[in-house]
C-alpha cells in the first residue's frame, strides 16, 4: 500500500516526461554502438542523416516510420514536436 502512495506522489509531483526525439535517437545510437551509417536506411543518405541529427530538417512521417520498425522504437516518442536549428537562430537574431 505504501509502495502505491509512493508511486503516486511521484507521479503527480514529479512526471517524467517524454525525452525529445534527437535527444532519444542520440541515445538509442549510443546505447546500441550505432553510427549515422547506420541511420541511413531508415533515414536517408549520410547528409540527410546529418541533417536531422543537427536538427536541421524535422523527421518525417516515413522516417519515424521506418526507425519504429527497423529499430523498434516506440512512435510515441518519435513524433513529439522538436525544435528545429532555424528556429532556434531566428530566436537569437530576434
Amino acid at each position: 500500500m505504501l509502495a502505491l502512495l509512493i508511486e503516486q506522489y511521484e507521479r503527480a509531483h514529479f512526471p517524467i516526461t517524454d525525452p525529445d526525439p534527437i535527444d532519444f535517437l542520440r541515445h538509442v545510437m549510443e546505447a546500441r554502438s550505432l553510427t549515422r551509417k547506420d541511420l541511413e536506411p531508415y533515414i536517408g543518405p549520410r547528409g540527410r542523416v546529418s541533417d536531422i541529427l543537427t536538427r536541421a530538417r524535422p523527421l518525417t512521417l516515413g522516417m519515424i516510420r521506418k526507425l519504429a520498425d527497423g529499430l523498434k522504437l516506440p512512435v510515441e516518442v518519435l513524433i513529439r514536436p522538436y525544435r528545429l536549428r532555424q528556429a532556434d537562430e531566428a530566436l537569437a537574431a530576434a
